[in-house]
């Protein structure tokens, strides 16, 4: 007798089916990405979903590939990972031409990542996301172009500037406070910095007795906690001490901060307690934030990772860039009514 085996119509767990009207959507999204990134000469590239997993392993990844990888054991015994972000792989295919490329590189790309993780509003396992990546230069103008272009794409959809706010802080800065203003070691500065990242995450009181609790007793007699806790309420750059504000890495900053807004990119801020959570930042990131109250969160950043080709063993690159993920990036556009009404390109 053969049994009764229907198989579930539902999709994995954190993924979606496309029919054609979800696919419209898709197509037309990644279109305005296209046309606004390519106006700025960007040209795309694109690289295998499957890695080896030592490459995402080899500056700052290793907490997502422990806990949020789809990572396995090929048939040949090789530990592989399915990709959970883009740059790893950028910079691999950057190092292996190093000395044949014409500097500055402007690339992008949009392709699907996999990451394990519980599936809620703006998270999937399997989500789409813009890339773009400029290579070769060390100044703060690729900064500023790479900002620009995100404001580019926002703007592109429409998107009013009242409706997401661009904020921005320095690596170096971060690590300047934590190091010689508070008195941090290098173990000590890198646990604190992990801390300030979830800030958000957790209720003050929570976040107060966190940072106490990670600071040895002489730092903690010596009002340490206190000392940092008062630069991370800052609002402002005007809000910080004055020693700090004097720091090169903070002025440049200002200056980029200054830059954006003389462009008209005016909904940008100083935000001290912004980290983007990778290792492998070393100087200006940026984040972008939904305003609506409803959705009020991070929808996507990046910054200048300037080491990561050099991983490789080859003359590092000076590199900026950010990541939009879709799944953010359509919610947005829900809320906001920015969706127009797509019809089928199929007449017959």
């Amino acid at each position: 007798m053969k049994a009764n085996m229907s198989q579930n119509t539902q999709s994995y767990k954190g993924t979606r089916d496309f029919y054609p009207e979800d696919k419209r959507l898709q197509k037309w999204m990644f279109g305005v990405m296209r046309s606004t990134v390519e106006k700025f000469g960007y040209e795309e590239y694109d690289a295998p979903v499957l890695e080896s997993t030592e490459l995402f392993k080899m500056k700052g990844s290793e907490e997502i590939i422990d806990d949020q990888s789809y990572t396995f054991e090929d048939r040949g015994g090789r530990s592989v990972t399915l990709r959970t972000e883009m740059t790893p792989s950028v910079s691999r295919m950057v190092a292996a031409r190093r000395q044949e490329l014409a500097y500055p590189l402007r690339w992008y790309s949009i392709p699907n990542l996999w990451r394990y993780e519980r599936p809620q509003r703006g998270r999937l396992r399997e989500f789409w996301q813009l890339n773009v990546d400029i290579f070769g230069i060390e100044g703060l103008e690729a900064d500023f172009e790479i900002i620009q272009i995100a404001d580019a794409v926002m703007q592109a959809f429409n998107a009013k500037r009242a409706s997401y706010m661009i904020k921005l802080n320095s690596r170096v800065f971060v690590d300047e406070l934590l190091t010689k203003y508070i008195g941090l070691d290098g173990v000590e500065a890198s646990t604190i910095r992990r801390l300030i990242d979830k800030k958000d995450k957790l209720d003050a009181a929570e976040f107060a007795a966190s940072v106490d609790a990670a600071m040895n007793p002489t730092q903690r007699e010596s009002g340490a906690s206190e000392k940092l806790l008062a630069v991370l309420g800052a609002k402002s750059v005007d809000e910080l001490p004055e020693e700090l504000r004097n720091g090169t890495s903070l002025q440049k900053l200002t200056n980029l901060l200054e830059q954006l807004k003389n462009a008209g990119i005016t909904n940008v801020e100083f935000d001290v307690s912004l980290m983007r959570g990778f290792d492998y930042y070393t100087d200006i990131v940026f984040e972008v934030f939904d305003e609506n109250p409803e959705n009020n969160r991070s929808m996507f950043g990046g910054g200048r990772y300037d080491g990561l080709v050099g991983l490789f063993g080859v003359e590092p690159v000076p590199t900026v860039g950010f990541g939009m993920g879709d799944v953010t990036l359509e919610n947005f556009l829900r809320s906001n009514d920015l969706i127009p009404k797509l019809s089928t390109e199929t007449e017959l």
